[in-house]
């Protein structure tokens, strides 16, 4: 059987070609011939000439009475290198049409010439993505959605290390990450994104390293101070998706408040001994985290890490699902964890799954809300008794 080259070679006498200079000049013209890029995906999406289109040649002789309509339009083809487009050349002309031509030398020649190419990712990012690039659920536009992306990383600890590392793998553009504490000894069992050389540096910095060594794609912005009521707005704004990675009570109700605030979907994470939690809070679409916890549990019921331990690995596995969660979220494919909390045992290795619902009484995004303005979140979370009772009378602000 003859190769494709072979072919080509026995009907280039009965075809017209044309050079890629005369195609680039009269593409330019009032009447621009069309320009049909036979190749395949995954050539084209290297790189092609701006204005062609794809119908590749295993495809074209079927594809063209529904994609070629008028046989007399004068139509380009190209290829790699000149060889695929003559044997189109030649099958279109066996099918009527008349003013078909093959560029000599393909698109090779193209950028030999320097001439104007649309590529939506370089060469380093088709080849660091490419595992991606064959998914259909994420693609090159997928990709690019990534690139274009902003995430906003609530600690550089245990459950933001994994989750930040996966992101940046990921190509997520842009991640920021808020951490006022510095690298610790005792942080290193689960903390990846920091080394022993590191201790004593401040986490953001330890992370911006990291991360930005990993992915030159990846910008890291980096907050070195504590998500308070007064720096919250200026920070979570900018901002598609938050991954919650917090250690205290304080900031997750604040963060909560934020999110449903400026509508920004919350990936959770939660983490004790062995066990671990992750769920998506989306505004309106689903519960916030104050129709699950209303008010926080006493202190002596939620020791930190620091106080009751925590296994090395757990965060991975949590960090991990919570990278999964926000990757889906921002390609917009997937069902992902709204309304539905995730419960993981590391000691028999089991996933539990219960589901949640808006809470129509919650303070926060209730149908009549009482909270309606950032409020003292250490005195709410010290004493909710007694915050409670300081402003029960007080008179809510209009909702925003």
């Amino acid at each position: 059987m003859p190769s494709i080259a072979q072919i080509a070679a026995q009907v280039r006498p009965f075809i017209t070609e044309v050079q890629a200079e005369d195609v680039d000049r009269e593409r330019r013209s009032p009447t621009p011939p069309r320009i049909v890029d036979v190749r395949e995906q995954h050539e084209w999406d290297a790189g092609h000439i701006p204005g062609a289109e794809l119908i590749p040649l295993g495809t074209i002789a079927q594809a063209a009475p529904q994609r070629l309509p008028r046989k007399d339009e004068k139509i380009v083809l190209h290829c790699a290198a000149g060889v695929r487009s003559a044997v189109a050349a030649y099958q279109l002309q066996e099918l009527g049409y008349s003013a078909v031509a093959s560029m000599a030398g393909g698109f090779s020649a193209w950028r030999e010439l320097g001439l104007e190419v649309e590529a939506p990712l370089n060469r380093d990012q088709l080849e660091r993505y490419s595992r991606h690039l064959l998914i259909p659920e994420v693609g090159i536009d997928g990709q690019q959605k990534l690139l274009r992306s902003k995430v906003l990383l609530i600690g550089a600890g245990g459950l933001g290390s994994p989750a930040a590392f996966y992101l940046a793998a990921a190509g997520v553009g842009t991640l920021g990450i808020i951490d006022s504490d510095v690298v610790d000894a005792t942080n290193l069992q689960r903390q990846i994104l920091h080394t022993s050389d590191r201790i004593g540096e401040p986490k953001v910095d330890s992370a911006k390293r990291t991360l930005e060594a990993l992915n030159p794609d990846v910008t890291v912005v980096g907050y070195r101070e504590r998500l308070t009521s007064e720096n919250i707005d200026r920070i979570v704004a900018d901002y598609d998706v938050i991954v919650d990675g917090a250690d205290n009570f304080p900031t997750r109700y604040l963060l909560n408040d934020a999110s449903v605030k400026w509508r920004k979907p919350v990936v959770h994470g939660s983490i004790y001994r062995f066990e671990g939690q992750v769920t998506v809070f989306k505004p309106f679409e689903g519960p916030c985290y104050r129709c699950l916890f209303h008010e926080p549990p006493p202190p002596e019921m939620a020791p930190s890490c620091a106080e009751a331990g925590v296994l090395g690995v757990l965060p991975g596995i949590i960090g991990t699902i919570q990278a999964n969660e926000v990757i889906k979220l921002l390609l917009g494919t997937g069902e992902p964890l709204v309304g539905r909390y995730l419960l993981f045992d590391a000691t028999d290795t089991t996933f539990r799954e219960v589901k949640l619902h808006r809470d129509p009484q919650c303070p926060v995004c209730g149908e009549h809300p009482t909270i309606t303005e950032y409020i003292d979140y250490e005195g709410f979370c010290a004493s909710p008794a007694e915050w409670r009772a300081e402003h029960s009378g007080e008179a809510a602000v209009p909702a925003r």
